[in-house]
């Protein structure tokens, strides 16, 4: 039997979705717009007997994470866009040394402090690493409450499966939304992937001693980890592309995600009242970025328009994955200020000349 809808902040779905995956140690650190996660957090994973750390900052935060996903837990920390600019030096030390984390990231305007308000203006971090060094991680991208929930759940499972730092790209506005969401089924603990490369020592036991550390001085040795690790990125992007695309025999192909998709939609229904075919892409995961399949929606020859709350960062996704073979426009706001169905509508209309 199912379970019966609930009416959750977006915060909060993504706590309990954690928490039924399994999430067996989460540390965080304050700030808005994801406050409610953390507090979520602080009540119900101690009522399971669970770990539970409020750090003394961010880098604390994601450098605790490290250390118990090394030690075999699943582990998990949140924050809003400047404290996940803290934790990138931690994340960079997570990808080197192949340790499995998620990440929620609930984006508000920035650069510096910017604003509380919802932003898409993370997408460079979180795309392309964020930290130093040669490395991708796995960015899930939900549009509603109940996505932030089912992609909350898949992002321990992706970081076992490839053993890398998946972030939960989540818009202040589906953090502090509230939706009804089925939650997914709660994980036996004992029923998740055994990690057979987890820190031990060897007394008392017969395993080997293990260290894990991404550091190693030997150039030609570190090449050829990153080497290998980059023949892993290839086989994510073969594997865990996902998007959605509606309205695919359409004039113009709208490409946005998260908070900004929603509005996409609503234009597409102004757009159907009037008898104008508009369709939406959504790229679900923002890394790996479904290119192929834009590429092969660009060969249609219907011009793009990109919608993001940003100064545009994605678009430049769009770009190259569409190579010049039909025009690629950009609408975005920033800041905090969130586009409009009647703007995106609007915007359509003058590029199809309507």
């Amino acid at each position: 039997m199912s379970e019966e809808k609930r009416l959750m902040k977006g915060n909060e779905a993504i706590a309990e979705a954690a928490i039924r995956a399994g999430c067996t140690a989460y540390y965080g650190y304050p700030i808005t717009p994801q406050n409610e996660l953390t507090a979520y957090m602080a009540r119900h994973m101690l009522a399971r007997g669970r770990i539970f750390i409020q750090a003394e900052s961010e880098v604390a935060a994601i450098n605790m994470v490290y250390g118990s996903s090394a030690a075999g837990a699943r582990a998990m920390t949140s924050s809003s866009s400047p404290g996940v600019s803290l934790k990138q030096e931690g994340i960079s030390y997570a990808a080197g040394a192949d340790i499995p984390l998620v990440l929620a990231n609930v984006v508000r305007g920035g650069p510096g402090l910017g604003s509380i308000a919802p932003s898409q203006a993370d997408y460079f971090q979180s795309t392309r690493g964020g930290g130093h060094g040669d490395y991708y991680t796995i960015v899930l991208a939900p549009k509603s409450v109940q996505e932030a929930a089912d992609l909350t759940y898949l992002a321990f499972d992706l970081a076992d499966t490839w053993r890398i730092p998946v972030i939960l790209q989540a818009d202040g506005m589906i953090g502090q939304m509230m939706e009804g969401v089925v939650l997914p089924p709660e994980r036996d603990l004992k029923s998740l992937p055994k990690r057979d490369w987890t820190v031990g020592h060897q007394a008392g036991t017969s395993r080997p001693a293990r260290h894990i550390s991404s550091l190693d001085l030997v150039p030609e040795n570190l090449e050829a980890k990153v080497k290998a690790r980059f023949q892993r990125y290839e086989a994510i992007k073969a594997k865990e592309v996902r998007y959605e695309l509606i309205g695919e025999d359409a004039d113009l192909y709208m490409v946005a995600y998260g908070t900004s998709a929603r509005v996409c939609l609503g234009a597409k229904k102004l757009a159907d009242k009037a008898g104008i075919k508009l369709g939406l892409f959504r790229p679900i995961t923002l890394w790996p970025f479904p290119e192929q399949v834009l590429s092969r929606l660009a060969e249609r020859k219907k011009p793009f328009l990109t919608v993001e709350m940003s100064m545009g960062q994605m678009v430049e996704d769009v770009r190259l994955s569409v190579l010049g073979r039909t025009p690629v426009h950009f609408l975005g706001h920033c800041g905090g200020v969130i586009p409009t169905e009647e703007e995106v509508f609007a915007e359509a209309k003058r590029i199809l000349g309507r």
